[in-house]
């Protein structure tokens, strides 16, 4: 498992991560890094904070489009928003026509204060390219139930859902938006549009790209039972990978396999090897939540844990949070299986972020 998630032989570079799982989930809490740093530090030779979205829109300005190899867009199964090869473009078209029909304050069809508020949007970018909400002069608020936006803000959010908006730049968490055909290469836009059939087999198959190891529907299995193999480990559930990964499982079973990290790591909360957490707790004996919207009083492990990777075993959390002001990452909490050193661990997180144990 360890390399076909990458890591154990991180990739060169962010373009090859993106290639071989499909997505990375991008998620702005930044308690001891963001998620999506979290992800890529493991599998990216030398990896930095912020190296994605530099990857996706470039350093201090916007990245022309000719030259983007990546987008950030939400996946059509789950909503979350992640960032996407541009071979994901064709399979998003029938997900974001949909949501202009669908009833919902977040992601849906335009309200007629919004409809009025498209056309200046439209303009002003024209005129400036990539703007923020802040650009939009009206005051008004939302009437989204989820929370306080204002109306451009709200307004701007449902183009980007339709695709008639994408973002071209962050500074921060805060969004920049452009025209699509200012932020994609033109020949994203010439590749035909995926039948249903088509999107539903690239949704399957990412699935397992992504896991490496995971549980498949019928439905799902119908679609792609052509690229994967079938894994059964000890009494746990019937689980797939993809063709291309079975000689890794084949190293294992003869005891041809070596882990070349012999310290311990963190992981993120969202990565891919514990994202499915019925077979996280299956197949690796592991149980584990993800406690950020989980009220305080209810919390286990703590607001942001991290899950520890020892060699080829889950053996605890560790609850660390950056204190920037003061320069160092502490640790809130942790609980670790007897014999399992995890000091190697933090203080590779603390360099990585640039602060101090």
């Amino acid at each position: 498992m360890q390399r076909a998630l990458l890591f154990d032989q991180p990739a060169p570079d962010i373009a090859t991560a993106l290639n071989h799982h499909g997505f990375v989930q991008i998620d702005p809490i930044n308690v001891c890094g963001r998620m999506h740093d979290l992800i890529l530090r493991n599998r990216v030779a030398d990896y930095r904070q912020g190296d994605l979205m530099r990857h996706i829109h470039g350093e201090d300005l916007p990245l022309p489009a000719k030259s983007r190899l990546a987008f950030e867009h939400h996946q059509p199964a789950t909503g979350n928003l992640v960032a996407f090869t541009h071979d994901a473009w064709p399979h998003l078209q029938r997900e974001m026509r949909a949501r202009t029909r669908i009833k919902s304050a977040w992601c849906g069809r335009l309200t007629r204060a919004e409809q009025d508020l498209v056309e200046p949007i439209f303009d002003i970018i024209r005129e400036q390219g990539p703007v923020s909400s802040d650009a939009i002069k009206d005051k008004r608020k939302s009437n989204r139930t989820w929370g306080p936006a204002t109306l451009p803000k709200a307004t701007m959010q449902k183009l980007f859902f339709h695709g008639r908006l994408l973002i071209a730049q962050r500074q921060g968490i805060r969004r920049f938006y452009d025209l699509p055909e200012r932020v994609l290469p033109a020949k994203v836009f010439k590749l035909p549009e995926s039948s249903l059939a088509e999107s539903e087999r690239w949704e399957a198959q990412l699935k397992v790209r992504q896991r490496r190891l995971a549980t498949l529907k019928r439905t799902e299995l119908a679609l792609i039972d052509d690229l994967v193999q079938p894994v059964q480990i000890d009494d746990g559930p019937l689980l797939y990978c993809l063709l291309s990964d079975v000689p890794l499982f084949d190293q294992i079973q003869n005891r041809n396999f070596k882990i070349d990290t012999y310290h311990s790591r963190l992981i993120a909360p969202l990565d891919p090897l514990i994202y499915d957490r019925r077979v996280t707790e299956q197949v690796w004996d592991f149980t584990y939540t993800w406690e950020v919207y989980t009220p305080a009083v209810k919390r286990v492990r703590g607001y942001y844990a991290l899950p520890v990777l020892s060699k080829d075993e889950l053996v605890g959390h560790i609850d660390p949070k950056a204190d920037r002001k003061q320069g160092k990452l502490a640790v809130v909490s942790r609980r670790v299986k007897r014999g399992h050193s995890t000091a190697h661990a933090v203080k590779q997180l603390a360099t990585f972020l640039e602060l101090r144990t």
